[in-house]
């Protein structure tokens, strides 16, 4: 699932693509998008902005129409020049939006609505996430306070929830705690207070170390793929995850992992850092 790095970056890619420019296409094989546009035709509309909220994309039009797409697993947005050959066939796509310069391709989105500015604020999903941990004014006090609130979940499950912040997935997840050196199963309630401001603070700084840096639209800050070592080794760019059996970058212990949450995903530590 793209977390909060990739939606940020794709979201930068996709402002500097299509913002300030008039839509001269819309395509969507996704009924409820297209008596949207039917109504409230976008072609001959300026895109305003496109921004990321937690894993939440949003593509501002004028005149107060949002569109609000969520990856999941599989969703992506590429970008073309008009003409260029698509990289996924035709039938993955779900939404297309152009202007005279460039090409915006929604791919096996699964979650995608328009909204109207106005009931933004109100909107089911949005308005129930916690800080945005890659917002330039996120309140990290209030993501710690959220982390707390939730004393007999297990931190690593906590930090999934993305009414706590929004942002964080399942690799950061494992790799947020490692840097810590917090046991994935620890009950919220056994942190000091200083543990949970650390791994929110720890949160922030590695999702913020994968999107800022570099000014090329779609391109790690750490060049060439998610790094939380900061490591320039492409085969050395994470602490544990997906690293079972393999030894820690620290201590050489084996990386350990296994399911865990209601959704059973998987969480990889090192049992001797992280004790």
């Amino acid at each position: 699932m793209p977390e909060g790095d990739t939606i940020f970056r794709a979201a930068r890619t996709l402002h500097l693509a299509l913002s300030g420019r008039v839509v001269t296409r819309f395509e969507t094989v996704l009924p409820a998008l297209q008596r949207v546009h039917d109504d409230q035709p976008l072609v001959g509309r300026t895109i305003d902005a496109v921004r990321a909220v937690g894993k939440h994309l949003l593509m501002e039009f004028a005149g107060g129409l949002v569109l609000r797409t969520h990856m999941r697993m599989n969703g992506s947005w590429h970008i073309y020049r008009p003409g260029e050959r698509w990289q996924r066939p035709r039938s993955a796509m779900r939404i297309v939006v152009g202007n005279e310069e460039y090409v915006a391709v929604g791919f096996d989105v699964p979650v995608a609505e328009f909204v109207s500015a106005h009931d933004l604020p109100r909107h089911r999903e949005l308005s129930r996430l916690g800080p945005d941990l890659l917002a330039a004014d996120v309140n990290l006090a209030t993501a710690a306070a959220r982390l707390r609130a939730r004393p007999d979940v297990a931190v690593a499950d906590a930090l999934l929830d993305q009414r706590v912040a929004s942002g964080v997935g399942n690799v950061f997840k494992s790799e947020v705690l490692f840097v810590c050196g917090i046991d994935p199963f620890r009950a919220v309630a056994s942190l000091s207070d200083k543990e949970v401001r650390h791994v929110i603070d720890a949160s922030r700084e590695l999702l913020q170390a994968n999107v800022i840096g570099s000014e090329r639209p779609g391109v790690p800050a750490w060049g060439g793929g998610r790094r939380t070592t900061r490591r320039m080794d492409p085969s050395a760019r994470l602490w544990v995850y997906r690293r079972r059996g393999k030894p820690c970058r620290r201590c050489g212990t084996s990386i350990a992992s296994r399911n865990q949450g209601g959704d059973a995903r998987l969480t990889y530590w090192c049992p001797k850092c992280q004790v």
